[in-house]
């Protein structure tokens, strides 16, 4: 498939799991009556699903168990609360402190829900520097809500916005209304990775992805996409694509001043490449579904998973 997209390499015949990626997940809220439970469990559950060897679910303590019931592989650490539910803030960094520690790549923001708690949680994400994070949901939600979060934001990150949380992030930046979103894409996500110096993957119908030097719409996709929980979906296969295959930090600089290094298909993933094969093979899997099924509608984000296999494969190396 001639995609423009770097390959990954083939599976090392003497990979386990300790050397194929450890995925954290922090997602999932039970404050005020609501219950957001499925979210991180289907980011965990793409994210096992895309490849990595160990998963890990990071949610409230009250709901961790229903979490690791619709994913089984992962393991959990409890996020501490109260007895409404609600995150303790003065917990935060050192349950991230934590994750970070035995991560390759952490995912924050499925389900998480926009408590202080909450907000704790991902400005302790984006401060540190020694991990890969992706940023979805409710952790963009966040950071909306956090004056000046610029100031502390330090790690290498992705950020997976819908339109309406890409509008959010926008005006919380000071810039004017949606970026032309309406009238060029491209163009609006490219202003925002600029601004903020990380990946912005924007999704929707063609879901475009950039760093603000380079930019890559998406040319697969179908309907069925359209439905609660493939986001959540596409934030696991990020991640686990980031996990297995990204270079090293001072590798992806050096990338970044010299982009044609990219056409180098047998050099690791810098995060724009990593988010754009995992968009390209969340598309495709859609794609794939719609085809079996003989249908443009109905699709369940748990199905979605089960093509996302097949998806990366078609990005692999045969050698």
């Amino acid at each position: 498939m001639d995609n423009g997209l770097p390959l990954l390499p083939p599976r090392a015949k003497d990979a386990h799991k300790g050397t194929t990626g450890t995925v954290a997940v922090v997602g999932g809220t039970c404050a005020g009556g609501v219950r957001m439970i499925g979210a991180p469990a289907l980011s965990g559950l793409a994210a096992l699903r895309a490849g990595a060897g160990l998963v890990r679910l990071v949610m409230p303590r009250p709901i961790l168990d229903y979490g690791l019931l619709q994913c089984p592989g992962a393991t959990g650490l409890e996020v501490p609360c109260g007895n409404d539910g609600v995150i303790e803030p003065h917990d935060a960094a050192e349950v991230i402190d934590r994750v970070l520690s035995a991560s390759s790549c952490v995912a924050i923001g499925p389900g998480l829900g926009t408590s202080p708690g909450s907000a704790a949680l991902t400005l302790r994400a984006i401060q540190q520097e020694d991990r890969p994070i992706v940023l979805d949901a409710d952790a963009i939600n966040a950071l909306s809500l956090i004056p000046e979060f610029m100031r502390d934001f330090h790690a290498a990150a992705v950020l997976t916005p819908h339109p309406g949380e890409f509008k959010r992030l926008v005006l919380s930046l000071g810039l004017k209304g949606d970026l032309g979103m309406a009238t060029s894409r491209e163009r609006a996500c490219e202003q925002l990775a600029q601004r903020i110096g990380r990946v912005v993957v924007l999704k929707g119908a063609g879901t475009v992805v950039s760093d603000g030097l380079r930019t890559w719409t998406c040319g697969s996709g179908h309907p069925c996409l359209a439905t609660a929980g493939t986001g959540d979906v596409l934030t696991g296969v990020v991640a686990s694509v980031i996990a297995q295959y990204m270079m090293p930090t001072e590798q992806q600089m050096m990338r970044a001043r010299f982009p044609q290094l990219s056409a180098d298909r047998s050099r690791p993933l810098d995060l724009f490449d990593a988010a754009r094969i995992a968009v390209q093979a969340h598309a495709r899997a859609g794609e794939m579904w719609a085809e079996r099924s003989h249908a443009d509608a109905g699709l369940l984000a748990t199905e979605l998973t089960e093509f996302i296999p097949a998806a990366l494969q078609e990005l692999r190396t045969s050698d």
